[in-house]
């Protein structure tokens, strides 16, 4: 399987607010690399964000607005390139109201959420947030809300589901964004 794990934490509650975002970057069911970094909002931090992901206003201070890691990411959100997320709504609502902010198009890309394919596969969880989901697999999650330990945990998800029940039982999760 080939795909990139998307994982955006905000400074608020503002879906536009986007203060850190990490991409893991899967080819044959491999992770092949990672890309993280801070984004400077527009908005204020509010202290309920912080408290969960430990980021503060100093230290996206010098960070790129969101426009210029736009630049660099954009290649990967196209028309046959598959954007996962644990629980995507979110995480695709993050970049679609980030990008609608500065007056830029959402792309169109395909888009998956472990969570329903998790909740499909693994019916008797008591619940599926990330933390539990990578007990039950024995996935690795060393700092949850690190945007990048969590995209990585992401793609590991997809990647053992895929492994155990097979890539073709993934596809009617897909689906169209943009």
């Amino acid at each position: 399987m080939n795909f990139v794990a998307m994982d955006f934490e905000t400074a608020n509650a503002k879906r536009d607010s986007a203060c850190s975002l990490a991409l893991t970057i899967v080819r044959d069911s491999q992770v092949v690399d990672e890309f993280y970094t801070l984004i400077k909002p527009e908005g204020d931090f509010f202290w309920r964000n912080v408290q969960i992901h430990g980021i503060h206003a100093e230290d996206v201070a010098t960070a790129p607005k969101f426009p210029a890691v736009w630049a660099h990411i954009a290649p990967f959100f196209q028309r046959d390139r598959l954007v996962i997320a644990h629980n995507a709504p979110f995480d695709t609502s993050v970049l679609r109201q980030t990008l609608a902010h500065y007056g830029m198009s959402a792309p169109e890309y395909l888009s998956m959420d472990t969570v329903k394919t998790s909740k499909q596969f693994f019916p008797e969880l008591p619940n599926y947030k990330l933390d539990t989901m990578c007990r039950a697999l024995d996935i690795e999650l060393e700092h949850h809300h690190n945007a990048l330990d969590d995209s990585l945990a992401c793609a590991n998800i997809l990647i053992h589901e895929a492994n155990q029940f097979g890539a073709e039982r993934l596809k009617p999760f897909v689906r169209v964004q943009g």
